[in-house]
């Protein structure tokens, strides 16, 4: 075992001194000044400051690994633990700790490029929320009279797009938005051209899209922001990018997606001589509906003209006289039966009162008194001696003059 004293003319250092000394040799290296790593993540920490901390490891070691901020806004897809990757790096020593890590530049999925795990990645999240859903497309003008295009003013898509269009629809105008298609800046001119035709509502139908190009060119339109500002669109919007093998974000969300952007000008606009066959097949088709019509028409104006009605004038009126007869017999009938009803009913009533008359009781004998004032006479104390009583008989009346009266209590029964 070898003592300290065996190294008599070194001077000790200290720890952040060691720490140091271990860096700059790392950082001498040349070979882990740029170097790969591939491994799997684990430990996976976004950092609300936008920094991303995470070891990376295989079956035999760890190391830990930091990507700081503006690194990390150049991904273009989401890590994950358990997420196999190549990272792009440097080593270095971190003195504070004494221990060394990776410093991230670049991530990249290990086996599948990054670029794609990004559209997939968007893809599945934008499905989730429904922005594919059929239900939700916006069906496209079978006749538009404008239509706008968001494509680079200087490829060779927007100029076989105006050729097509001319060539099959020349009664539409066309409105060309220059829009950058590829870079950074790619999505948001193509956004701010969907907001310029959706604000004026100045086109029927909308074509997005450019020519072919590497996975890379056509990025921007697996831009999130693009696909949302698709989707949020009152215009009905084509999509038409790369060829037809090529699929973006935009093709799922647009509302019909085009192979190619002369797909997209074949859709866009009928062909006008199948547009002028069909109009004529619609004209000869109204023709022979009216042509029927107008047989029919005739057929019953001779029908009506033959009819009797028209031929005999008197017959006009033979059913409606006939009737006018039924009526009244009905009605004379109605008020013979209501007479004999009533004169019946009228006997009973007088049958009634005949029954209950006054005059009844003074043919068997009685009279009916009253003073000169018409008042009838009930009791004697109703007159003095010397009064006019009147005496109504059965048949006739007397005049008496009262010499006596006598009163007589009338019993109580």
């Amino acid at each position: 075992m070898t003592s300290v004293n065996a190294f008599p003319e070194r001077q000790a250092i200290s720890v952040s001194q060691l720490n140091q000394l271990v860096k700059d040799l790392i950082d001498g290296c040349d070979l882990l000044s740029q170097i790969a790593v591939r491994g799997e993540i684990s430990n996976l920490v976004i950092h609300r400051s936008g920094h991303v901390y995470f070891s990376l490891k295989d079956e035999g070691s760890l190391i830990r690994a930091v990507m700081f901020r503006s690194m990390a806004a150049r991904l273009k897809f989401m890590p994950k633990n358990g997420m196999k990757v190549v990272v792009y790096c440097s080593v270095s020593a971190y003195v504070k700790e004494g221990q060394y890590q990776l410093y991230v530049t670049a991530i990249e999925p290990d086996g599948i490029g990054s670029l794609y795990l990004a559209f997939e990645q968007l893809k599945a999240s934008l499905a989730k929320e429904g922005l594919f859903d059929a239900a939700r497309k916006k069906p496209i003008p079978k006749i538009p009279s404008k239509i706008g295009l968001i494509t680079s003013p200087t490829g060779a898509a927007v100029r076989d797009m105006i050729r097509i269009l001319g060539r099959r629809f020349p009664f539409a105008e066309v409105f060309l938005y220059p829009a950058l298609v590829q870079g950074i800046e790619a999505p948001k001119s193509l956004q701010e051209g969907i907001r310029f035709f959706d604000a004026q509502s100045s086109v029927d139908v909308i074509i997005i899209g450019r020519g072919g190009g590497s996975a890379e060119d056509l990025f921007a339109f697996n831009d999130e922001g693009l696909a949302r500002e698709i989707a949020a669109c009152h215009i009905p919007i084509i999509s038409a990018v790369g060829h037809e093998t090529d699929f973006t974000i935009c093709d799922f969300v647009a509302d019909l997606r085009a192979a190619t952007p002369s797909a997209a000008a074949e859709l866009a606009v009928p062909e006008t001589m199948h547009l002028l066959s069909q109009f004529e097949n619609v004209i000869d088709k109204m023709q022979s509906l009216y042509a029927q019509r107008i047989d029919r028409l005739r057929h019953r104006l001779e029908a009506l003209m033959n009819s009797r009605v028209l031929t005999d004038a008197d017959a006009l009126y033979e059913n409606k006289r006939m009737r006018l007869l039924r009526l009244e017999e009905t009605l004379t009938h109605s008020i013979e039966r209501t007479l004999l009803s009533k004169q019946s009913e009228l006997k009973q009533k007088a049958a009634l009162l005949d029954g209950i008359s006054p005059l009844k009781t003074l043919a068997r004998g009685y009279a009916l008194p009253t003073d000169s004032g018409g008042r009838l006479l009930r009791n004697a104390e109703q007159v003095e001696v010397g009064d006019t009583v009147y005496l109504r008989l059965y048949e006739g009346s007397l005049t008496l003059k009262v010499f006596e009266k006598s009163e007589t209590k009338r019993e109580e029964v």
